[in-house]
């Protein structure tokens, strides 16, 4: 419980042995009233183990479906158990859990909260095509959900019941969907978006990929997926 509200944390992971238990521990020791469910995505490695050898409840997924489908079953799980709001947080330890009860209070007057990282807090940035995808999303995203978001593709969110039972009957699986898609389908819904700024952290293990080469594919990626949900959403 977080402010009287059941609370659910999803953690979407995908061969993330070597740091899901440190994170899992991490949220337990902050957040000792919320619950923890691990969505294993498919993982090749003991993922799974860890995180159940942790404390979380674990489902798994029998092959790999990406983030978006990973989090469709973490809301479903959500909506059939009855919590009150549903986080979603990453199983590499760059989300620091100490922002969730900020995120939770937001939700009194909102019914989606984007943990921000390009808000006044902490020193994470972003370089060439990247960082212009990311601000383009963010314009159009923003006049779209008439409130200013500056960080639309933040895996860092909280929701509350109402966009548990919506998102449990639709989430896009695509790559960047999960989080451009689902906030313009979210913003002309009525639904009330908002943002909490938020430090981001190093990953606790593993290594990100990053290439001027992916840069360049996401930043098309990006306005390709933009237009698609604006198109038919």
């Amino acid at each position: 419980m977080i402010n009287g509200k059941r609370v659910l944390v999803i953690m979407p992971a995908w061969n993330e042995a070597e740091s899901i238990a440190e994170v899992i521990t991490e949220v337990k020791g902050e957040l000792p009233g919320v619950d923890i469910l691990v969505v294993d995505d498919g993982s090749s490695d003991n993922t799974a183990a860890k995180a159940a050898g942790a404390g979380a409840v674990v489902a798994k997924l029998p092959y790999n479906l990406g983030v978006g489908g990973a989090m469709r079953t973490g809301y479903r799980y959500a909506r059939d158990h009855d919590y009150d709001v549903a986080i979603q947080v990453d199983a590499d330890g760059q989300h620091d859990p100490r922002y969730v009860p900020k995120l939770v209070d937001a939700l009194d007057d909102h019914d989606l909260v984007i943990g921000a990282r390009f808000a006044g807090i902490g020193d994470y940035t972003v370089k060439g095509p990247r960082k212009w995808a990311m601000r383009m999303l963010s314009a159009v995203i923003s006049r779209l959900a008439k409130a200013p978001l500056t960080d639309t593709t933040s895996g860092f969110r909280a929701c509350n019941r109402k966009l548990i039972e919506f998102f449990a009957h639709w989430y896009p699986a695509e790559y960047l969907g999960d989080t451009i898609e689902v906030l313009v389908r979210v913003a002309r819904s009525g639904y009330k978006v908002t943002q909490i700024p938020t430090a981001m952290r190093t990953r606790m293990a593993g290594t990100p990929s990053q290439s001027s080469m992916k840069a360049t594919l996401y930043l098309g990626r990006a306005a390709v997926i933009l237009a698609l949900a604006l198109i038919r959403v």
